[in-house]
């Protein structure tokens, strides 16, 4: 089998072990194990017991599960305590806490045909729904192998045996595993039902007028945008707002804080419409955070700002743009 083959799936594998783990980073290295551990077992690969995709997130899955033994789940601020009440309080980072990252779609590239669902649109569309921020941060609430389960069987979308051959496991046990995922996902609101609802048509177009309001620094215009109990979040600042108000407020607090002029530019993350935005420092543009929307009936309804240049190389961003 020549390794090209398995080259195909690396986008899917990289969204999988993201799915699992919550960190671009560390989907990265595992997905490199696993096209290793399938290069190296590709004599051993027999198609009349799975596809290729199959057997690719069967390897996957399983380097995952070892990762994650022993390790801190990673949340969104609003995973760990109730919502600020002081939009100007001090914006501290707490970086013990190993945040979530934010996935660039560009990365979530088609498999190759011949395999069930290789260029289905349909399939494409689930599969960015499975990247949603609400989704994958409720994941994390799950313990490591009912994670497991519930991104095979609700977002790839494997028949329940394939899943149980993938977690040495019975179907029996599956879905009792199931069971316990989804009435834990309950309470986090209707993360499975998001995988089925499609994206509101006008999405791109709101997030386009919060763009030019952004850049203008016009905090009226940006609130207009947003929904009454609009949730903004700042990871790796663990404070947290809801509501219009607080959310003007903290806007106009950034702008009196670090000046006007920004610069925003959009990218796509987490199967939701984003932007990089560059806050100007002497006279150049400087990477400050990647912003990532949901929204719903035309208005905003959550802002997660991961202010992490870091991050920035995911997307395929310089740090710096000329001013």
């Amino acid at each position: 089998m020549a390794q090209q083959q398995f080259e195909a799936y690396r986008g899917d594998l990289l969204a999988h072990c993201y799915r699992m783990l919550g960190s671009v980073e560390e989907a990265e290295d595992l997905v490199q194990e696993t096209l290793l551990r399938a290069w190296r077992a590709a004599d051993r690969y027999d198609p009349r017991r799975a596809s290729v995709r199959t057997w690719l997130h069967r390897i996957a899955t399983n380097a995952c599960l070892t990762a994650l033994e022993g390790r801190s789940r990673r949340p969104l601020p609003s995973g760990l305590g109730p919502p600020g009440d002081d939009p100007r309080a001090p914006l501290v980072p707490n970086l013990d806490v190993p945040w979530l990252q934010p996935f660039p779609d560009a990365r979530l590239s088609r498999r190759g045909g011949g395999d069930r669902g290789g260029d289905d649109p349909a399939d494409a569309v689930q599969q960015r729904a499975g990247l949603r921020l609400a989704l994958v941060a409720a994941l994390q609430l799950l313990p490591a192998r009912q994670r497991a389960a519930l991104v095979l069987r609700e977002v790839l979308q494997l028949p329940a045996a394939e899943v149980a051959e993938a977690l040495d496991s019975s179907v029996a046990s599956v879905n009792s595993s199931l069971q316990r995922a989804r009435a834990t996902l309950r309470s986090a609101g209707p993360v499975l039902e998001d995988l089925r609802e499609p994206a509101d048509p006008g999405e791109r177009a709101v997030v386009e007028r919060y763009l030019i309001a952004f850049e203008a620094a016009d905090v009226p215009g940006l609130t207009r945008l947003l929904a009454d109990d609009v949730v903004l979040e700042m990871p790796p600042v663990p404070l947290w707002l809801t509501g219009r108000a607080h959310y003007r407020e903290f806007i106009e607090g950034v702008f009196e804080r670090r000046g006007t002029g920004w610069h925003a530019v959009p990218v796509r993350a987490n199967g939701s419409p984003a932007l990089a935005a560059y806050v100007p420092v002497d006279g150049v543009l400087r990477a400050h955070s990647i912003q990532v929307f949901d929204v719903a009936d035309g208005l905003i309804r959550r802002c997660v700002t991961f202010a992490d240049p870091s991050v920035f190389g995911h997307f395929g961003l310089k740090d710096v743009v000329p001013g």
